[in-house]
């Protein structure tokens, strides 16, 4: 039985074009099918080492414009895929924007046991018609690192360096090596390998991490989710509304009673997540808007809104991954 890397596109920077080949900025994404980026890949048939490649056009879109129903239905794709026998891995093409929300959505529903088999995110900084493009070597290392008998769990790959989905954050706005996972701490891995030649590198903290199986320590909590989400046909999810709220000098609670204000039965505001300060701190006037918004069954969570440490002894996750943490929760619950 000969193995196989799926291929899904989702559009991206990767399949964006630009007027001119020095434009590397001005470009409209989503622009190219995933089958015609596959036959502009140099290295490809090397990377897949005699697996055969098959793709699919998940969908095509700028990354800005992700949602969730798009989400589930990749994640209904990939557990469809790593379902098969002869698929050895699933590579996804996505934009840079909300890559990591992806990666950790999935990271949360695909189920524990497909998981040993790797789901490899990968995007590029510059268009497809770049004359500097670097889509073509982050696809050829995507395929290279799926292939690796080490790789497992969701993962994402840009500029030779692999992320895990809990730790992945776009750190810069137009540097090629967009992406960081921060330093080891807290127990998670910072970059957990690198692509170098046709090499996958992995560091050796993150083999711990795999045989401990903390990447995927947090999926056990949403198992309800994960059903609805994943494995049942309902046609359309009722995606409970969390929105995030800022904390900086001189906050007010004004947003967060706007949003109570503006809430309705049939769109109900069903949490917020508050992107504090430092060690998860808010101001009192904004805490004092969010004790007036629990009472009326909006939940609460703090995350920081510093990029690395997150609030010790609550959670290590962003803001934007606490969201999807909140709504997996709540979506669990309705």
């Amino acid at each position: 039985m000969t193995e196989k890397i799926v291929v899904l596109g989702t559009g991206g920077t990767i399949a964006g074009t630009a007027a001119s080949s020095s434009d590397h900025t001005g470009y409209t994404a989503a622009q190219i099918g995933i089958t015609s980026l596959l036959q502009s890949v140099p290295g490809l048939q090397e990377a897949l080492q005699g697996r055969e490649l098959v793709s699919e056009q998940l969908a095509q879109l700028d990354s800005k414009d992700m949602d969730f129903d798009t989400m589930r239905r990749l994640a209904q794709s990939c557990v469809h895929h790593l379902a098969q026998p002869e698929v050895r891995a699933i590579v996804i093409t996505h934009g840079t924007d909300t890559l990591e929300e992806t990666a950790y959505f999935l990271h949360r529903v695909i189920p524990i046991e497909l998981q040993a088999k790797p789901v490899v995110l990968t995007c590029a900084m510059r268009p497809a018609t770049s004359s500097e493009a670097d889509g073509p070597r982050n696809l050829r290392d995507a395929v290279l690192v799926a292939g690796d008998s080490h790789a497992r769990g969701v993962l994402s790959v840009c500029a030779g360096d692999v992320h895990s989905a809990k730790t992945v954050q776009k750190v810069h706005t137009y540097a090629l090596n967009a992406f960081s996972s921060g330093d080891v701490a807290l127990g998670e891995p910072g970059v957990v390998a690198q692509v170098v030649g046709d090499q996958v590198l992995w560091k050796p903290v993150f083999q711990s991490f795999l045989d401990e199986k903390r990447h995927i320590d947090r999926i056990e909590s949403a198992q309800a989710a994960i059903d609805l989400i994943v494995n049942t046909s309902v046609a359309k999810i009722a995606w409970p509304r969390v929105e995030i709220v800022l904390n900086h000098a001189q906050a007010t609670g004004s947003i967060v009673r706007a949003l109570l204000a503006e809430a309705t039965s049939q769109d109900p505001l069903c949490g917020i997540v508050v992107a504090g300060t430092g060690n998860g701190t808010v101001s009192e006037s904004l805490q004092s808007a969010l004790n007036e918004a629990q009472p009326k069954g909006v939940e609460v969570i703090v995350a920081s809104r510093c990029a690395w440490g997150g609030v010790h002894d609550v959670s290590a996750l962003s803001a934007v991954k606490a969201r999807i943490d909140l709504m997996l929760k709540l979506l669990r619950a309705a």
